[in-house]
């Protein structure tokens, strides 16, 4: 691995980040994903290539993030649903690819995992095994609502629908929303689990993808049961969605979601957030990667260190990109970024 970044961490701290109940010891860091390939040239391993069941492959993963001075460990397993092949004739790789229900017959013989096992829970058990002192899982499940739906309806049939059947829309929405609940009642019932998140993409530049009214039908009544079931067990919940949303970030913070990650410049820049929600829900990262990827040593500390000038002073900001680590990310350009964030103390 090249140069790990040594310091004392404590999971309690990140939680004054996200409860906003006092200011942190030092500056947290917080990323909600980083690609396969990223990974693999930080630690100098072929993780591009392998999967979770190959031996090495979590201890690979959790020596990625202790190795950057993080006190968390982000991870999310996909629910126990199959998709399609994405190589259907005449349709891409994108939102129409995975699609299997179309109609109500087509929701009634789709194997639907029972409520006892929406996810495989394994995983979190084996990186549990994996934590030293002071170092906590924040998990989820891998896609959210709007995004299992869509991709089980496919965006298209998602929008007929919505037209010809609402109902059975409704019904898809319940069905997955029970699920992703089931889900984090479970993990929030894990010591190991410091804190739960969802990954649930509800936009893009200028507006959400369901109008805001459908949102709060469809999609935030089961944010609000994942809140409530992470609150029951005293640990936050988190919810990172890309896209313009601000005409239901008020909404948003209803559900009772504690922390908000992914964010752009060119929709609304975290420090704007901060300043209009972070009262409610505390922003995480948001650093511009396009910035992170081209810019010189020199240039990214400045931006850096403006970023955290403008989020962390009153300590409820976690330090890290507006969207996750990529593969084409410089690795040497992200330790700088965290590099400038370990100079800051409480």
């Amino acid at each position: 691995m090249t140069k790990r970044l040594r310091r004392e961490v404590n999971f309690g701290e990140f939680l004054k980040v996200l409860n906003r109940t006092g200011r942190p010891a030092y500056l947290p860091f917080y990323e909600h994903f980083a690609s396969p390939g990223f990974i693999a040239r930080r630690t100098e391993t072929p993780f591009d290539t392998m999967t979770m069941n190959d031996p090495g492959y979590w201890d690979i993963y959790v020596d990625f993030w202790l190795g950057m001075g993080y006190d968390c460990i982000p991870m999310e397993i996909s629910l126990n649903l199959p998709l399609e092949s994405p190589h259907k004739e005449g349709v891409s790789h994108g939102s129409e690819a995975h699609a299997v229900i179309a109609n109500r017959e087509d929701f009634e013989r789709f194997p639907w995992p029972d409520e006892v096992s929406p996810i495989d829970f394994r995983p979190f058990d084996i990186v549990a095994s994996l934590l030293p002192d002071g170092v906590k899982i924040v998990g989820g499940v891998m896609m959210g609502p709007y995004e299992w739906v869509s991709q089980l309806m496919g965006v298209m049939g998602l929008s007929y629908t919505l037209a010809d059947d609402p109902g059975l829309v409704g019904k898809m929405f319940e069905k997955i929303g029970s699920l992703h609940t089931a889900a984090v009642r479970n993990l929030a019932d894990n010591d190991a689990v410091g804190a739960l998140r969802q990954g649930d993409d509800l936009g893009f530049k200028s507006a959400t993808f369901l109008r805001p009214e459908l949102l709060r039908e469809l999609v935030f009544p089961t944010y609000t049961k994942m809140a409530a079931a992470s609150h029951e067990h005293d640990k936050p919940f988190i919810l990172h969605s890309c896209g313009n949303l601000r005409e239901v970030y008020g909404d948003i913070a209803d559900c009772g979601v504690d922390a908000k990650h992914s964010f752009e410049e060119v929709i609304m820049p975290v420090e704007d957030f901060k300043r209009e929600y972070g009262d409610r829900m505390t922003p995480l990262g948001g650093l511009d990667v396009d910035v992170i990827c081209r810019s010189d040593p020199d240039t990214l500390r400045r931006y850096a260190r403006a970023k955290i000038e403008g989020c962390f002073a009153d300590g409820f900001w976690a330090l890290g990109t507006g969207n996750s680590l990529t593969d084409y990310m410089p690795v040497e350009n992200y330790i700088t970024v965290l590099e400038e964030g370990m100079m800051i103390a409480g």
